[in-house]
């Protein structure tokens, strides 16, 4: 796997660690500014809905700049986002700088798994999510934890000068080892209205709400496994960060494991995790009361969820091979859309009064429906797919050239 592929995983290790940090920090936060706990919880909204937006906007945007000039900026960016955070005076502009800092995030995913892709054999895409997946799950067991203890031994804003570093530390590495590429010219060149043609093919919106429905589906539960596990499974909050390090180990595992065996059986893949996803979490309904249980299921959980990620994505970039950066794009906006979705649907039957477990029955159903959107997509994969297959145009591919 080429040392760049790498680099961008190290880059969205810092990424990942800003997106997901403020969980453990939104109380100090909250006293610092001023504001409720509530208010400090919409800076973690503001960022999932920027990665939203921000992925195919800087998409567009950046279609004809050289990848890595554009990586470089993106990365730059972020980094002043977050020396704007760590130095915000008001709770304005906090959120102004995780608007920023997201926008940018978004831009650097999509533009970043294209250039991954980009450096590998086809048959070799999904293990090269999976390094820049794995980013992302070591962020959740390691920086989202020490982001938390720094915050609350040497204040919220020592976390963000924190991650500008680790931000510093990616940019270099992107200048001196991503390989420079210019852009295309002429003929060759990518147009965004031929590109956008990709939205024509029901495949494609198939793997959107599939990816959609699979992060709302966890992220509906792991939003409320803080209070899942101390009020319903009964124990201390002091055990809280450590269930989230498993989460986060059970992610990497989950990764790794996907990428090894994604490239070969990628309908496989998403079956496996999506449909372990929805198992784990009816499981986890039926025994939230059982706190040793609910520990190795959150672990479990982990493992499912991320084992899809890489299939997920690969399954993306084989539909969509003549707009990379767009299917990274939009395969980004669809993991926040369900990031942003699932959280608010386990607050609707938090606020009916249903309860912790109801939230995992709640994940368990939109994982059913995702196992469902992924039978269709792999029924419609065995006859003809329209795909596009180039910048100028459309070409019909058989299923041994699709997915």
């Amino acid at each position: 796997m080429p040392v760049a592929v790498h680099v961008l995983g190290l880059s969205v290790f810092a990424l990942g660690t800003s997106e997901f940090m403020l969980s453990g920090l939104l109380q100090p936060i909250a006293r610092d500014m001023g504001v409720s706990i509530p208010q400090a919880g919409l800076l973690v909204s503001a960022f999932a809905i920027g990665m939203v937006v921000g992925a195919p906007l800087l998409a567009a945007a950046t279609l004809r700049l050289p990848r890595r000039t554009t990586l470089v900026v993106l990365l730059a960016v972020f980094g002043l986002g977050q020396v704007a955070g760590a130095l915000a005076p008001t709770y304005g502009v906090l959120f102004a700088s995780r608007v920023v800092s997201a926008l940018a995030c978004a831009g650097f995913w999509a533009v970043g798994a294209a250039v991954a892709v980009s450096l590998v054999p086809v048959d070799a895409r999904a293990r090269a999510m999976a390094i820049m997946i794995g980013g992302l799950s070591i962020a959740n067991i390691a920086g989202v934890p020490a982001g938390a203890l720094l915050g609350q031994h040497a204040g919220w804003r020592a976390a963000f000068w924190a991650v500008a570093a680790l931000s510093a530390v990616g940019l270099a590495g992107v200048l001196a080892l991503v390989p420079a590429t210019k852009p295309t010219t002429g003929e060759d060149a990518p147009r965004l209205r031929a590109e956008l043609r990709i939205y024509r093919d029901r495949q494609v919106w198939l793997a959107l709400v599939t990816t959609a429905l699979n992060a709302a589906a966890v992220f509906c539960l792991f939003s409320y496994l803080a209070p899942l596990l101390t009020e319903t499974a009964g124990l201390k909050e002091s055990w809280v960060p450590t269930v989230l390090a498993l989460f986060g180990v059970g992610a990497l595992i989950g990764a790794t494991i996907g990428g090894r065996v994604a490239d070969a059986h990628l309908f496989g893949t998403m079956y496996g995790g999506i449909g372990a996803s929805a198992v784990v979490l009816a499981a986890l309904a039926l025994t939230a009361d059982m706190a040793v249980v609910a520990v190795g299921l959150a672990l479990l959980l982990g493992v499912a969820a991320f084992m899809t990620a890489p299939a997920l994505n690969a399954r993306m970039f084989n539909l969509a091979n003549a707009a990379p950066t767009l299917a990274g794009a939009t395969t980004t906006a669809a993991f926040n859309i369900g990031n942003t979705i699932g959280p608010w649907l386990g607050g609707l039957v938090i606020a009916a009064g249903w309860g912790y477990p109801a939230v995992a029955w709640l994940g368990a159903l939109l994982a059913a429906l995702a196992v469902g959107t992924t039978a269709v997509a792999s029924r419609l994969h065995r006859g003809p797919s329209r795909v596009v297959a180039g910048s100028a145009g459309a070409a019909v591919r058989t299923p041994s050239q699709v997915g």
